[in-house]
């Protein structure tokens, strides 16, 4: 049989791509099947199933069960491969993926002990290896990703599979997504239409859903306080009040939570936000925004909720003020309120809690005349959910504008650093502390300073590179000399385009001959370097083991000397005390038998430093064994606003602040990372680098501001009336007892002395005083990174 292959490709009109609404053949479905994980899914005759290696080298494992109950790989196609012992190992392995799909089997009272299984990709698999099944009768498939967890040392990540079904019966819904899986069962499920507006009663600790379908349409949300009702009094979300309080636009998942009424009475808190860009609060469509526009007569959104509203005795508005979810506003520097395409994607939605009885509207905007709804208004779907159901506050994340969603994650090592805070905030798709009350982010640092700071650095990307061609693969895609390169050494390199302009920067791990471990800041530069594997034909394979191997950082002059007490290595490999800098070694907790970590020195602090990798599982125990011993000795936990202080003061530069991908290296600071002289082979954005380097535009430097003001980032480095750069990070260095700054400023005003002043406000009305100074402002010479032992 002919089988079209599938694929996804952006949706393109008229020269407009927008790589966030990708198209898939009518019909299919795409299901993403975590690595270690699985997914039950009900098949219908003549459906065909595809089963995606995405990243290569995962074997997947396929169950089907007939309607009877009967395990049948003949009514696929297939040949059985015996008892399913992958799928098995899923189930039992404790993921929220593998419990759902127990809980299928239970309700369906299939046994999945007497059941055979298909198996795919179990050998030198590549990245988009396919395996395709047609589907002879009704039936429960089960698919799975199995495998072990991946041993820090080794280069064994547990990748997903994507799983494809095309319908042999496809539905017929507009924009042809159907809205997904409710989050549990639901008190209420209401789709509406667009031109629509449904009201609905939501109970105190009672959960809200409102779903974007199709992606690209927003939803008008009010809710009223019922015990004000009864009293006679129409007390709904007052946006002024909101955004006083919570000092933002819209409430976020987190601290800065809440949606409050004018008697400052909380009614709602977001708890998830998959999509995290909505309305500035202006008003829900009206009339007159119509008539204004020369369509008189058109529907809107605040007339349809004053008829459903009237029910209650809500008295009607000319326009409603609302939360417009999705909705994409925005003000400009002039204060302008302007709009654009909503950022939704399909599927993506707002969980919200009650937190008081409440009356909810919400509706399906119809505008079709702007950008509002990408032009094309579609359906939205609210669902509520009982006060018994338990939802992460989560935000949601992608690796790339055509990537499947996930939401923000908690690391392994969150429980033991959440002993000591209740402030995290969201950090690259994961919850990282901010501050912890007890010390204080200057209490922090001067531990990390003077003894030592135990920081979760777990949303670092990390990516498994390895195969015979992984050594030119990574020659090819970095600025360092990656021959040069021992097993057992690290290096700290940037990631460019061919122009010059950075994707990242961060350490590579020669893990063997034909090994490789990149860690950098975001999955751009993971994904980067794979996309080149594929366009050079290199055999070569690049995965994701972000998952299965967290890491803290362990920093400070008492660094070295807690985690000797704590670390054992194989008489092969380095001690902790003999461990040179840039260097990295296996090592166990305690003794030879005990849990394996992989330990490198190196750190983000300007201090002597290290960084303990492991497995999410073993997390807690890995921190308890550092904290025992760290903590007699002074050791802090240290958070995000501490790191800020010290990266600062060390030179340390940032992604989005020092550079972007209009800076290249030498720009950023960093020029030692790209070695034109000794490194002869060609790589990506050399030529432009030789170029930059030659005709150099712009240079990063230190500012020592006078007077008692913060620089902020972005704020304008002026010599008069002329701007000759822009702040890029600042902050008050404890250490030093002075303000100081980086900033990139053109290389003609870039010598150390020369004056300038910061501009605020609008640059020109507001100045601060300053003058350029060699940077590092703290241990320019590196002596505190190099320890007592060098």
């Amino acid at each position: 049989m002919n089988v079209t292959p599938i694929f996804e490709t952006p949706y393109e009109r008229a020269g407009i791509v927008t790589p966030g609404l990708p198209i898939l053949p009518h019909g299919t479905e795409r299901h993403p099947i975590p690595g270690g994980g699985s997914r039950a899914l009900p098949i219908h005759k003549g459906d065909e199933i595809s089963v995606l290696d995405f990243e290569g080298l995962q074997p997947g494992e396929l169950v089907f069960f007939t309607p009877d109950g009967n395990s049948d790989p003949g009514r696929l196609g297939a040949s059985s491969h015996g008892r399913p012992d992958g799928v098995i190992s899923v189930l039992d392995n404790g993921s929220p993926s593998g419990a759902k799909v127990a809980a299928a089997l239970d309700k369906a009272g299939f046994k999945l002990g007497d059941a055979q299984c298909i198996r795919v990709f179990s050998e030198g698999s590549k990245p988009g290896d396919m395996a395709t099944f047609f589907a002879e009768c009704d039936g429960l498939l089960i698919v799975a990703a199995p495998g072990a967890p991946m041993d820090p040392a080794q280069q064994t990540p547990l990748t997903d599979l994507i799983l494809y079904i095309r319908r042999a019966n496809p539905g017929h819904a507009k924009g042809g997504h159907v809205p997904p899986d409710p989050l549990a069962d639901p008190l209420v499920d209401i789709n509406i239409q667009p031109g629509n507006a449904t009201s609905y009663e939501v109970k105190k600790g009672q959960f809200i859903q409102v779903l974007d379908v199709q992606g690209r349409e927003c939803s008008d949300f009010q809710a009223f306080s019922l015990r004000s009702l009864d009293a006679g009094l129409e007390r709904e979300i007052d946006p002024t009040t909101t955004r006083t309080l919570m000092g933002s636009l819209y409430p976020q998942p987190g601290i800065f939570s809440k949606y409050w009424n004018v008697d400052q009475e909380p009614l709602v808190e977001i708890v998830q936000d998959t999509c995290g860009r909505h309305d500035t609060f202006g008003l829900a469509c009206t009339a007159r925004y119509y008539e204004e526009l020369g369509y008189p007569g058109h529907i809107n959104c605040s007339d349809n909720m004053n008829k459903d509203l009237q029910q209650y005795g809500i008295r009607p508005r000319g326009g409603w003020p609302a939360i417009n979810f999705f909705f994409n506003t925005l003000l400009d520097e002039t204060n302008a309120l302007g709009m654009d395409d909503p950022w939704s994607r399909p599927g993506d939605y707002v969980l919200l809690r009650a937190l008081t009885d409440l009356i909810c509207i919400s509706s399906a905007c119809p505008c079709d005349v702007d950008q509002a709804n990408g032009w094309n208004p579609t359906d939205i779907q609210v669902r509520t959910y009982a006060e018994t159901n338990s939802f992460s506050r989560s935000i949601g994340y992608r690796k790339s504008p055509e990537a499947p969603l996930e939401h923000t994650k908690e690391t392994g090592f969150h429980n033991s650093f959440a002993r000591h805070t209740r402030d995290f905030v969201e950090y690259n798709g994961y919850w990282l502390p901010n501050t912890f009350p007890s010390h204080g982010s200057v209490g922090e640092y001067w531990a990390c300073r003077e003894k030592a700071a135990i920081m979760d650095l777990s949303p670092l990307r990390k990516y498994e590179v390895t195969g015979p061609d992984a050594e030119e693969l990574m020659q090819h895609c970095v600025t360092r000399n990656v021959k040069k390169l021992a097993v057992g050494q690290l290096t700290y390199t940037a990631i460019c385009y061919e122009h010059g302009g950075m994707i990242d920067d961060g350490t590579l791990f020669r893990m063997g001959e034909n090994a490789f471990r990149w860690i950098g800041g975001n999955d751009t530069s993971g994904l980067w370097i794979r996309e080149q594997a594929e366009k050079l034909g290199l055999n070569a394979w690049v995965r994701n083991s972000t998952d299965q191997l967290h890491n803290v950082a362990i920093q400070g002059p008492l660094s070295r000397d807690i985690l000797k007490e704590v670390l054992w290595t194989a008489p092969a490999n380095p001690t902790v005390e003999e461990l040179g800098m840039f260097r990295f070694t296996p090592a166990r907790l305690g003794d030879f038998d005990g849990t394996a970590v992989v330990l490198g020195r190196a750190g983000y602090s300007g201090e002597l430093g290290y960084e303990v990798f492991c497995h999410p599982k073993d997390a807690e125990e890995v921190f308890d064994a550092i904290w025992n011993v760290g903590k007699p000795m002074g050791m802090a936990p240290l958070g995000l606003a501490a790191l800020d202080m010290i990266r600062i003061e060390a030179g340390l530069i940032f992604a989005g602040s020092e550079f972007d991908d209009q800076t290249d290296p030498f720009e950023a600071g960093i020029g030692f990372t790209v070695p034109l002289k000794s490194k002869n082979d060609d790589f990506i954005g050399r030529a432009a680098l030789e170029e930059r380097k030659a005709h150099p535009q712009r240079k990063l430097v230190g500012l020592e501001l006078e007077g008692g003001l913060v620089a902020s980032p972005g704020d304008c480095v002026r010599i008069g009336k002329a701007q000759v750069g822009e702040v890029t990070s600042a902050v008050k260095s404890p250490i030093l007892g002075k303000n100081i700054a980086l900033a990139r400023v053109s290389v003609a005003h870039a010598e150390p002395g020369t004056e300038i002043e910061v501009g605020q406000l609008d640059g020109l009305q507001k100045r601060l005083k300053a003058k350029v100074v060699p940077y590092p402002h703290f241990d320019p010479t590196k002596e505190r990174v190099k320890g007592n032992y060098g």
